[in-house]
Formats: structure tokens, C-alpha cells, sequence
């Protein structure tokens, strides 16, 4: 289920990033007394009484600002604004009500979102009369707060959750393999998707961060049900204003959060880049079952050993991920796209394997004989038994005389191992290593 978003934004100066932090628990966004400090948007997971969402931190929004940074900052800040699903609008209490807070007061009315109105650096109770100018800006009642020391934050936070998407989503049969192809702008996913679909379902265009929402397309292959989910939908006309590839990581999250396989499209004739390597990462941190499409290989000039020396780039630009496989296709001349579902179902089995303790623990006892678990100080590792308790993807407990003897070298070697033995082709597998009492 796809994780709701939350953005805080406001004029410079507020205190967005320190508020940002004080959500998230712990110091991510840049935090100083000068306006301007926070440029691109900064994202992190945040919880408040057991509800989750993204959090967004943005530039300090200047309506008037004439030069090259304020412009891109409002066009950053007007992304995030148009990806949430709630609007934390931060002022300065201590300032009063500015000619600037009138002015990202109107731009949030256009967008129609639900918003929160939080009046900061109330840090004393005598300052707290303050919040009753705010009522002028029509959002509902402000809540005093101060992000500096903590106060109010909490009655904020109430009410974010109070606003939030109930967290209903479409749900699907079991046995439907839901599929998203994720990727930078212009990589090609939305022609990708057209191509599997056999008609324009995607809008497809050339400039980049043309797709904006997600679309569900349901299709049927060999007597399997899939749903392809593509970051797609229309950009207003007019309004094509994505300068930063950062726009994609918020887009692939949902995606992701969404998703049984993340199909990770690269573009064979710009190569890769570090957005690319970030995208992935976000799947990877998911546990989702992945799997690398190079796409427009129709344009790159081509020898014997091309595609070679390509997948070795990936695998050395993607360590953690040399399960992934590669494939290598055009959208444009349809190669290689008929076997696209047929890697997604494949790669969805493995990450949905379930392997008997007995033949585990086989295994297990054959890696420890081969390769002797370390040892530190005299004492030897000692690997008990293993069990698998997860799938989606495949997840192990094994259960060790001492945890702390398990080097992370050795938990590579085991999971080496259970890859040889199992396949798992195209998904993660996560060890959790237990001390038996």
C-alpha cells in the first residue's frame, strides 16, 4: 500500500527543515538561519502514533523572487505541493502575518489540497496570542507550536493524521502479478508499457517528466493476470516544468510501495547515471523482486561484445543487486518485449519461493562444513538451525550461538550459498541472525 505524502511548505526562513527533522528523528535536512538553505525537496519516512507517511521538506517559496535559485525553488515546492496529500503550511509567529504568508497562502488554495496551518517559534506560553492573526488566512484553526523545542508539534501532528487518506487501496487477487516499471524521466517507461499493452494507453512524449500519476493497466498473458503500474498520466499543457530528475524518486516510491516486481528501465544510449542508482535503491530498500530493462538498445552502435560489457557496468554499478537479471530492449522496434512479463512472473515466483526447514537446514549445515564459520577470540560461530519466516521477499532467521561472531562476509557467503541451491533470481533475501537463548 502506497504510502500518503506530506509536505511542509511556506515562505523562507519559517523553520521547514527543523520541523523536518524533528518529525523524522533525526538530522537530515540542512538546518540554518539564512534563507535559501533548503533548495530540492528532501524526503523521509515519518511516523506519528503508528501512521506512517512520507514527509517532504521544500525551499522557502518566493513569489516574487526574480533570480535563477527562487524560481526553481518554487517550481520545486510546487512539485511537492502537487504530490501530497496533505500541506503542512509553516509561518513565523514571532514575525506575524507577511505580504509573503498572503502569498503561498493563495498558491495553496489553488491547489485545493487539505492543509494544516502550524504558527512556529512560539517557544514561550506569553508568545502563543500570536496564533489569532493567522486566522485571517482561512485555513482553520493554527496550532501554536515551536519546532526548535517541540511544543504543539504533537496537536500538528493530530492533526495531519486526522487528514490523511484513509489508506484504502485498490487490492488485487493473489495470484495477480502486480509489475511497475520504474526509472528516471525519459528512460522510456511509458513506451515500455504501450509496447506490452499493444496500444497508447500511456501518454508518450519526448520531453522528460511527462507522466505524473500512477495508472493501473490490468492485462493477461499465457493465463496470467498481471497489473502493470506506470508513472503515468497528463502534465498540464503548458506546464512542463520538471528541471530536477529528483521529481522521479517521489513518483517511483509509490510505485514501489504499490508493487510485487519493480522493473528498473535504464537507457542503453545515455548509460548510468547516479538517479538511476537511487531509484533502485529504493526497491532494493522495499525488498521487491527486480529486474533490470536497458531500453532503446535499437539505437546503440552495437559490437559482439556490447550487451556484455553493458550488464558488467551494471553489475559494478549496482553491487548489492547482481541477482538482478538483465534484459535488453527497444519499446520502439518491440525487441525483446515478449519476454518482459514472462522475466516479471519468474522473478515473482522466486520472491514468493517458501523453502522446507529440513532442506534449509541442509543446506545450511553443507555451506558450514565447506566454509568454517569465523571464529573471534577462541570462540567459534556455531550455526544451530535456520527457519524460514517471510516471503515477499524470502526471509530466514537462523538461530547462532552468539550473533556478534557473525561477520558480515560470512552472512554474504550463507546467502551465496542458499542463492546456489534455491535460484531466487530477481529478488532480495534477508538474513536475521539470532542468538538462541
Amino acid at each position: 500500500m502506497a504510502l500518503p505524502m506530506v509536505a511542509i511548505v511556506g515562505r523562507p526562513n519559517v523553520g521547514k527543515s527543523t520541523l523536518f527533522n524533528r518529525i523524522v528523528g533525526k538530522r537530515i535536512s540542512i538546518v540554518e538561519d539564512v534563507p535559501g538553505v533548503t533548495r530540492d525537496r528532501i524526503y523521509a519516512k515519518a511516523d506519528w502514533n503508528g501512521r506512517e507517511f512520507h514527509l517532504i521538506d521544500t525551499g522557502g517559496i518566493e513569489m516574487r523572487g526574480a533570480d535563477e535559485v527562487a524560481n526553481l525553488i518554487r517550481v520545486q515546492a510546487q512539485l511537492a505541493i502537487d504530490e501530497a496529500d496533505v500541506i503542512i503550511f509553516l509561518v513565523d509567529g514571532r514575525a506575524g502575518l507577511t505580504e509573503a504568508d498572503r502569498e503561498v497562502a493563495d498558491l495553496l488554495r489553488k491547489s485545493r489540497k487539505p492543509v494544516v496551518l502550524g504558527v512556529n517559534k512560539l517557544d514561550h506560553p506569553k508568545h502563543h496570542a500570536a496564533v489569532f492573526e493567522f486566522y485571517e488566512l482561512g485555513f482553520g484553526d493554527p496550532v501554536g507550536m515551536s519546532s526548535e523545542h517541540g511544543g504543539g508539534t504533537g496537536d500538528l501532528l493530530d492533526e495531519v493524521v486526522r487528514l490523511l487518506p484513509s489508506g484504502e487501496d485498490e487490492t488485487y487477487d493473489e495470484d495477480v502479478i502486480r509489475v511497475a516499471l520504474i526509472g528516471r524521466p525519459n528512460v522510456g517507461k511509458s513506451s515500455l508499457v504501450n509496447a506490452l499493452l499493444g496500444q497508447e494507453r500511456v501518454m508518450v512524449s519526448d520531453v522528460a517528466g511527462t507522466t505524473r500519476d500512477a495508472i493501473d493497466s490490468p492485462l493477461t498473458v499465457d493465463g496470467q493476470r498481471y497489473v502493470l503500474i506506470d508513472t503515468a498520466g497528463v502534465r498540464r499543457r503548458g506546464k512542463v516544468y520538471e528541471n530536477i530528475e529528483r521529481y522521479s524518486v517521489l513518483r517511483a516510491l509509490r510505485a514501489i510501495e504499490r508493487t510485487d516486481v519493480a522493473l528498473i528501465v535504464l537507457d542503453g544510449g545515455e548509460g548510468i547515471t547516479e538517479q538511476d542508482k537511487r531509484v533502485a535503491g529504493y526497491a532494493l530498500e522495499a525488498g521487491r523482486a527486480c529486474a533490470f530493462l536497458v531500453n532503446k538498445w535499437d539505437v546503440v552502435e552495437k559490437d559482439d561484445k556490447t550487451a556484455h560489457r553493458f550488464e558488467v557496468e551494471i553489475r559494478e554499478e549496482f553491487p548489492f543487486m547482481r541477482w538482478a537479471p538483465v534484459l535488453f530492449v527497444s519499446a520502439k522496434t518491440r525487441q525483446r518485449v515478449h519476454r518482459i512479463l514472462p522475466l516479471a512472473r519468474e522473478v515473482a515466483e522466486n520472491h514468493a519461493m517458501r523453502v522446507a526447514t529440513s532442506t534449509l537446514n541442509t543446506v545450511l549445515q553443507d555451506a558450514a562444513a565447506s566454509v568454517p564459520p569465523p571464529t573471534d577470540r577462541g570462540r567459534r560461530l556455531k550455526i544451530l538451525y535456520g527457519t524460514q519466516v517471510a516471503v515477499k521477499p524470502p526471509t530466514f532467521t537462523l538461530f547462532v550461538n552468539d550473533s556478534e561472531l557473525m561477520h558480515f562476509s560470512y552472512e554474504r557467503y550463507l546467502e551465496n550459498r542458499l542463492r546456489q541451491a534455491f535460484g531466487f533470481e530477481g529478488t532480495p533475501i534477508r538474513l536475521l541472525i539470532r542468538t538462541r537463548s
